[in-house]
């Protein structure tokens, strides 16, 4: 087995989502908003964060003199900040109804500091523009001419510039040749589905949420990727019946949450693709899946890497190559 470069980027602004507590305070008699204190049910008081993709980082403190103003202070307890290349969001969560004055105070606001307001008082199919239309967000991955668009609440990788490392070193360890065909589970948008489908003959994504395929498939469609296809399961269980599931392929990418992937491994032993890419987010659930993948199904392990995607923490996310051992 042979060992990765890490993969690194900026230590600093390189956070382009998080969500933010806010409370108001009656002691201080003033709101708070920032990240919650670890294990305890405190909001950090900071004026401004250093990681956070900007503009947010600097506006923490006046984000929080902005909702002190506000007849629903006690009643926005977070913000959710998505940052994407040319537009910024920031959803408030509201328990009650804006008034006229407050939707007024938050629309200077936006206006002055260039980002745009969404409200969500209820779930997250609840959250809509302060002022629509909103300024779509997106991000680019110039290496394979893809651009994502994503909803404010979507999942995407908090550091662009890891992210975009990770792409490019994901299709070259994949190798995937103009002929093959690649399953991508776990999907999501279709940050790695887009990309492998520029170098491979054909690639299905499979991913859990409805939503995110639904836009995964529109963005297929706005970069004109005809050869990308996306379906909708369930990834916590062997999905082996469904009609995707009984295709032949000759690579697989494995993007899975923090739960590992352990629910599809029976699945890709059946597959017995050549070659498999395991990007993880948890080194235990990849430490599993290895042991099950090299000796319940005939793997080796070829390469392992890490990657800083959270400077200044001590999480880790990870990426791992393995080959048919038979």
């Amino acid at each position: 087995m042979r060992w990765l470069e890490p993969l690194r980027g900026p230590s600093w602004q390189y956070r382009r989502r998080a969500r933010l507590g806010a409370k108001y305070v009656i002691k201080k008699e003033r709101v708070l908003v920032g990240f919650r204190e670890r294990s305890k049910p405190y909001i950090a008081d900071v004026r401004a964060c250093p990681v956070l993709a900007g503009p947010v980082g600097p506006l923490v403190g006046e984000l929080a003199e902005l909702v002190g103003t506000l007849s629903i202070r006690d009643r926005l307890p977070q913000f959710e900040i998505s940052v994407g290349e040319r537009a910024t969001a920031l959803v408030a969560r509201v328990l009650d109804e804006p008034t006229a004055e407050d939707r007024q105070r938050l629309r200077a606001f936006a206006l002055s500091r260039g980002v745009e307001f969404y409200l969500q008082p209820g779930g997250l199919d609840s959250v809509v523009p302060l002022d629509p239309p909103a300024t779509p967000l997106s991000y680019r991955l110039p290496e394979f001419d893809v651009e994502i668009t994503f909803q404010p609440t979507d999942f995407i990788q908090v550091n662009a510039a890891i992210n975009a490392q990770a792409v490019s070193l994901a299709l070259q360890l994949l190798q995937p040749a103009a002929s093959d065909s690649v399953l991508d589970l776990f999907c999501g948008l279709g940050n790695f589905t887009l990309p492998v489908a520029r170098r491979a003959g054909r690639v299905i994504g499979v991913e859990g949420e409805a939503g995110l395929v639904a836009r995964a498939r529109a963005n297929a469609a706005a970069n004109d990727i005809a050869n990308a296809e996306f379906h909708v399961a369930d990834l916590s269980g062997d999905p082996g019946e469904l009609p995707w599931a009984r295709g032949a392929f000759e690579r697989v990418l494995l993007d899975p949450p923090r739960a590992g992937a352990a629910g599809v491994l029976p699945l890709i032993g059946r597959l017995r693709p050549g070659r498999i890419v395991y990007v993880s987010c948890h080194p235990a659930s990849l430490a599993r899946d290895a042991g099950s993948l090299v000796n319940q199904h005939g793997y080796r392990l070829a390469a392992a890497g890490v990657m800083d995607m959270f400077p200044h923490t001590a999480h880790v996310e990870s990426i791992a190559v393995f080959e048919d051992a038979s």
